[in-house]
């Protein structure tokens, strides 16, 4: 099973994942970008924000989810498998970034994933309070620097792309407590 964590910075993707994989080491766990050798360059580069073209961000994004796809995901297509972010968080932030057409990012992101997108996604939703208080508390990257609002505009995105592309998923409020949250992942997941 081929399950997507998705959601914003500081949502607490990485948190749940982490108590996951604890509780279950025979889980692979991945992220996007940079779950690949090639991967590790890209996000250097998407990290650093300093791409004029917001078409060559998206087709940078692109090309890792197609190496990631191709190295990590296929070959274990028979495991569980969680990626921390992937294809819905391309498409938001391309959404948010330009003016691209949903269907034909759907379509890129079907080449990249070989027509193979997730089983499951767990959509982890925050608010402006929460946003702001966790990344007071970290160094921000060059994504991160482009503002609040342009992160919950990301979220927004992400959120209507899910309700459009019939692939099964579950809504997180942010908010919550780690273990409340924890437990609705793994009543959903069945793990």
């Amino acid at each position: 099973m081929y399950i997507l964590f998705e959601g914003i910075d500081t949502c607490g993707k990485s948190t749940q994942i982490d108590l996951i994989a604890q509780k279950h080491p025979e889980v692979i766990v991945t992220h996007e970008p940079g779950g690949t050798v090639f991967g590790k360059k890209a996000r250097e580069i998407l990290l650093a924000d300093n791409l004029a073209s917001k078409r060559a961000e998206l087709l940078l994004f692109l090309a890792d989810r197609a190496e990631h796809y191709q190295e990590i995901i296929a070959p274990n297509k028979d495991k569980t498998i969680i990626s921390d972010r992937g294809f819905l968080s391309g498409i938001g932030y391309a959404l948010a970034n330009d003016d691209f057409d949903f269907e034909e990012l759907v379509g890129l992101n079907k080449f990249a994933l070989s027509g193979h997108f997730p089983d499951k996604i767990i959509l982890f939703l925050t608010n402006m309070e929460t946003l702001q208080q966790r990344t007071s508390e970290k160094k921000l990257d060059g994504i991160e620097l482009r503002g609040l609002e342009y992160l919950l505009n990301v979220q927004n995105k992400m959120h209507e792309s899910l309700k459009k592309l019939g692939i099964d998923y579950l809504e997180v409020d942010a908010t919550d407590s780690i273990e409340n949250i924890h437990q609705k992942i793994l009543s959903y997941l069945e793990l």
